[in-house]
């Protein structure tokens, strides 16, 4: 089994990523492969919606990391999403990948554990972790929770390893991941999935 973590901030080993590593060392403990992805520092591109991808599964914009995030989303058996907090929300940069991962190519990614981690100075976190669980909980992807919103605090990964209520929800998170993925490799040939009914598609005009 092999989860894996995505890292939205610009900054490869910053605070995001300091909370990202207490996740996996625990599932590394239960003998769960990880790896950290990093989104990168250079420009990503907005979707635009155009709906190639329904085909080719594939994102028409290759100057950037999304295409090689969705191979590895396809892969993994969980995922888990960190950003920075900006303004109350997500790193925009990490909104864009995501947008563009999700958008029309999310059926691979259904009953994938997944979890949203969140790294502030101050405030905000709750706003930035509920932005994040919506890609989700739009693609039918079960929600791994932990004993407190997955948020830590600290201006400097030093500071963020200061913040022993933050890392133990890290560890916390990192175990109930992992025992959702037993879980469900235990099920595998016993408990069928749901059966999923064709999409209906309504907006408020008609």
């Amino acid at each position: 089994m092999k989860v894996l973590l995505i890292n939205g901030s610009p900054h490869r080993q910053g605070c995001t990523f300091t909370a990202l590593s207490e996740v996996a060392a625990t599932l590394e403990k239960h003998e769960i492969d990880t790896e950290i992805f990093h989104i990168g520092v250079k420009a990503i591109h907005g979707c635009t919606a155009c709906g190639a991808c329904a085909e080719s599964g594939y994102c028409v914009f290759k100057e950037d990391t999304v295409n090689s995030a969705i191979d590895l989303c396809k892969k993994a058996d969980g995922i888990i999403v960190g950003s920075p907090v900006y303004y109350a929300g997500p790193n925009g940069a990490l909104c864009a990948f995501l947008d563009r991962v999700f958008f029309m190519k999310s059926r691979p990614y259904a009953y994938k554990p997944a979890a949203a981690v969140v790294s502030c100075r101050r405030g905000g976190a709750s706003a930035a972790f509920d932005r994040l669980n919506k890609y989700f909980t739009i693609s039918n992807m079960p929600v791994v929770p932990s004993q407190y919103w997955n948020a830590v605090h600290g201006n400097t990964p030093d500071e963020v390893r200061q913040d022993a209520e933050g890392l133990q929800i890290m560890r916390t998170l990192g175990n109930n991941m992992a025992w959702l993925l037993k879980c469900i490799e235990a099920a595998k040939g016993k408990v069928q999935l749901p059966v999923t009914e064709a999409p209906v598609r309504t907006n408020f005009i008609r």
